[in-house]
């Protein structure tokens, strides 16, 4: 009797390390996970990695059915197994750091690493809403934006690993564009972001004294959520908020289109969970400015994954894509 094989998937935020053991139908067999940032060396940080996953590689049986490792991580080079100066990693943020390799070295088996959103796109095409598309894009609303793009069923990667930064595309020129965490001023990511939304509540709420929800908090602690919640019972500037939002996402969208034609464009993170609030006026704004001849063919469509465990499922099916990769070549 034949037994099941697995791979490992590590979604590597700059909190939480989530490590998660996936079968080939994409069921997450057991799951551990660790603190990111509590480790000022990269070594220490795998080897706390290592000693994490022993246990869980003993649930489904030993390291003979673990056959190989993806990774989703921020600045995640794709063609190099490398984190790039990851401003959230304390271990990485001004350096190059060859975690792929690392992982490998400490786990003897093959491990493929990509940026993170890149890996939600890969989740989404191996598990989620895309499957059998071969032309979408999936953008991330979560601290940042970022996104993923599909085109003929293979990623962009680009020239050196890079491509797809599209939460970095400037949106408002000039000095009065908001300064973003890159260091430019008014990228898409500044205006719609989870922060991006709750620092458009603040500047509304001060610009005005008209009545809200909002205004019972102090404008310091609003979040994206707290907006999302005003606004689902009716508060009219919670829904300005949304309306501005999504406003902007779809003028992006309608830039995008234009590059790459995307049957699909796919949304994931929190703020999804606002619905018809950010989807109703992403999709009336990218009508009124995509061209003409792109009018109508995309679909606009939230992520089917659930939100605890399609990061590790994106992660794992890079790793899936290693031992395909392998099994190909003989």
């Amino acid at each position: 009797m034949q037994q099941d094989i697995y791979v490992i998937g590590l979604d590597l935020g700059g909190t939480n390390s989530v490590f998660g053991i996936v079968d080939a139908r994409g069921e997450i067999k057991a799951t551990t996970a660790i603190k990111t940032g509590g480790y000022s060396r990269v070594e220490d940080y795998v080897k706390a990695s290592v000693e994490a996953l022993q246990p869980i590689i003993e649930q489904v049986g030993d390291m003979e059915r673990i056959k190989a490792m993806g990774i989703g991580a921020p600045n995640g080079n794709y063609y190099k197994g490398t984190i790039e100066m990851a401003p959230n990693l304390p271990w990485a943020h001004d350096s190059v750091v060859p975690l792929a390799d690392l992982f490998s070295d400490a786990l003897g088996i093959p491990v493929a690493l990509t940026n993170d959103a890149n890996a939600a796109a890969i989740g989404e095409m191996t598990y989620g809403v895309a499957r059998g598309m071969k032309d979408f894009i999936v953008i991330t609303l979560g601290t940042g934006v970022g996104s993923g793009i599909v085109t003929g069923g293979h990623l962009l990667y680009g020239s050196d690993g890079f491509a797809g930064e599209l939460g970095h595309v400037t949106m408002v020129r000039g000095e009065e564009g908001r300064l973003c965490g890159c260091g430019r001023k008014g990228c898409l990511e500044c205006y719609c972001s989870a922060t991006g939304v709750a620092r458009t509540a603040r500047e509304l709420l001060a610009k005005s004294d008209r009545p809200s929800l909002l205004r019972e908090m102090n404008p310091e602690d609003i979040t994206s959520l707290d907006v999302s919640i005003t606004a689902g019972k009716g508060d009219a500037l919670a829904r300005e908020i949304y309306d501005f939002t999504g406003k902007m996402l779809g003028e992006a969208c309608a830039d995008f289109a234009a590059f790459s034609s995307p049957e699909a464009f796919i949304f994931f993170g929190g703020m999804t969970r606002a619905g018809d609030l950010i989807m109703k006026p992403i999709k009336e704004a990218y009508d009124r400015h995509v061209l003409p001849i792109f009018r109508g063919k995309a679909q606009f469509l939230i992520s089917g994954l659930d939100d605890a465990s399609a990061a590790v499922l994106g992660a794992s099916a890079v790793g899936w894509d290693v031992v395909a990769s392998i099994e190909k070549r003989g």
